[in-house]
């Protein structure tokens, strides 16, 4: 399912290596909800962690996003995977990815079902 939010960059984090094979980047944005902005987390992974690069705290962008939720041990973990990012305006970041929709994060059998994300 594909969704989309609008808001400004309120913090970038730094791209994790997850294992030899994986990695995630997230990203925050405020989106103004009434009297109370909400702060919404994102997650890039593989080769769209760098969609993010190019932006600053503050500045007004879109996100389009999927919803991913599996359970592991018991417990169950929801994620908002984002797949493009650009600017509110609709323009993309000069180094972000073109692609309209992701391929799969994970492809055959490397991946590490111990990881709870």
């Amino acid at each position: 399912m594909a969704y989309k939010a609008d808001g400004k960059v309120h913090k970038i984090f730094d791209t994790e290596q997850k294992s030899a094979t994986f990695q995630a980047r997230e990203f925050v944005i405020e989106v103004a909800d009434g009297q109370y902005p909400q702060m919404v987390k994102f997650q890039l992974v593989q080769d769209k962690c760098n969609l993010i690069d190019g932006y600053a705290e503050g500045e007004a962008i879109s996100v389009d996003f999927d919803l991913r939720g599996r359970e592991w041990n018991g417990k169950y973990f929801t994620n908002l995977q984002a797949w493009r990012v650009a600017r509110a305006d609709g323009a993309a970041a000069p180094t972000a990815d073109k692609a309209e929709h992701p391929t799969p994060a994970v492809a055959g059998g490397d991946f590490d079902d111990d990881i709870p994300f």
